[in-house]
């Protein structure tokens, strides 16, 4: 066989192997590296969309579920107070009420962070229909007979100005009166110290006996249990944290029924009372300046409206027992808060306020920003990967190149193997046959 036939029979074996085997090859690396160019470019594109609308779904649920749960702690401390109406009025049996019901919370103890279980209630107390303590318990402890004081008096009580004998004689029986968060204030200079917040909220209903109204039986919440609940939440994550901080700009919060603030990761937005038991004043238009620069900036979500009407619009909003979605300006700062009623009524908690309402805010900024991160990161990824199959895509071409060279060669080779020797010259062209 000629040299020349040779080569042409090498060259069309060659052809068909191209035709058959790189050509789509190399179109079907092209279409998978331009689908990945192309889908990197959309994930990039629609990122920041994507997760707002998932993050206010998110948000929102966690709202609601986070007032639901308060709702049935407090549902479980009303039950309670029913149980120890019932129970022998002795000093030994309110011990062990005490001391039997315990929740855990979350502490931080030598610098290390542990969970570890409190009583659920600070204070228990036998009173009689005058106002006379009969049976006290506070913090686990029995106060002697001369320690008893007649809460009909405010002055008298834990914290100077309660009234809950007048609010709860007058009850029916299985009614219950249920106080705010009461509790000492603490500034900011003392909270950046590591003083937080301290105080109850005081279940009280009142017991009869054959010649009707007896007197009252009252259970003092531990505040610390209820702010269990807003402390640890994260608005954007499921893991929950030891204690969230404003500066991160993504925490919860809890507002009750009058629409002051009573849980917050800066304890000195939180309403408390000063030494003599009277109410801080909380932030207004008229005292901003003053508050802030004092350290003494306690919140009233309903006197925030000159801030940003919307403020105003999420407290009523949520006093009348709804929830939603909203967004606000606070110190220059924007916020994305979602909010739900925690449905816990009383004889003075009414529908369809009730306890109050739990508000889960972020910074649009930061948020943005973080959502903007997590888009460089996925465009990023992309390129990586149609880097990696165009690659291997090449690398696969160069292999399959030098196996079509061996398979040409060996197959040429095979084809003049089996020619006989001496046919070499021989044609089998028609043209030949008809000359």
């Amino acid at each position: 066989m000629s040299e020349t036939k040779k080569n042409k029979r090498f060259i069309n074996i060659g052809g068909v192997f191209f035709l058959l085997i790189v050509i789509p090859l190399s179109l079907m690396a092209f279409l998978i590296a331009n689908g990945m160019f192309k889908l990197g470019v959309t994930i990039k594109e629609s990122t920041l969309n994507v997760l707002d609308n998932k993050s206010q779904e998110d948000i929102r649920a966690r709202a609601v579920n986070a007032a639901n749960e308060v709702a049935n702690f407090l549902m479980e401390s009303n039950k309670d107070l029913q149980v120890a109406t019932i129970i022998p009025s002795t000093e030994s049996v309110y011990k062990q009420f005490i001391s039997e019901n315990k929740k855990p919370v979350w502490v931080k103890r030598n610098g290390k962070i542990q969970q570890i279980l409190i009583p659920l209630y600070k204070e228990m107390a036998l009173i009689d229909k005058n106002g006379n303590e009969q049976i006290k318990v506070v913090d686990g402890q029995v106060l002697p007979a001369k320690k008893l004081v007649n809460v009909s008096n405010p002055a008298n009580t834990t914290y100077k100005t309660e009234d809950y004998f007048a609010k709860t004689k007058n009850l029916n029986k299985g009614d219950v009166y249920v106080s705010p968060v009461t509790g000492f204030y603490v500034n900011k200079a003392a909270f950046e110290k590591g003083q937080r917040f301290e105080g109850v909220v005081r279940f009280a209903t009142p017991v009869f006996n054959k010649d009707g109204f007896a007197g009252i039986i009252t259970l003092a919440l531990d505040y610390r249990h209820l702010a269990e609940f807003t402390h640890h939440l994260v608005p954007t994550q499921a893991e929950k944290v030891f204690e969230t901080t404003a500066a991160s700009g993504n925490y919860a919060y809890m507002v009750d029924n009058r629409g002051f603030v009573i849980s917050h990761p800066s304890d000195f937005h939180i309403v408390g009372l000063t030494p003599d038991g009277t109410i801080v004043p909380t932030l207004s238009a008229q005292n901003a300046a003053e508050l802030a620069k004092n350290g003494t900036e306690a919140l009233n979500m309903f006197q925030l409206g000159f801030l940003d009407p919307n403020i105003f619009k999420i407290t009523k909003e949520a006093a009348q027992g709804k929830s939603g979605i909203l967004m606000y300006k606070y110190g220059g700062i924007n916020k994305f808060v979602t909010y739900a009623p925690i449905k816990f009524y009383a004889s003075n908690l009414p529908q369809p306020t009730g306890f109050g309402w739990i508000g889960l805010g972020l910074e649009v900024e930061k948020y943005n920003e973080a959502a903007t991160k997590l888009s460089q990161k996925i465009e990023k990824e992309s390129k990586a990967w149609t880097a990696t199959v165009i690659f291997i895509l090449i690398a696969s071409m160069i292999i399959l190149f030098f196996i079509m060279l061996l398979l040409v060669r060996g197959i040429s080779r095979s084809l003049q193997a089996e020619i006989p020797r001496g046919s070499e010259g021989l044609s089998f062209d028609d043209d030949d046959d008809d000359k």
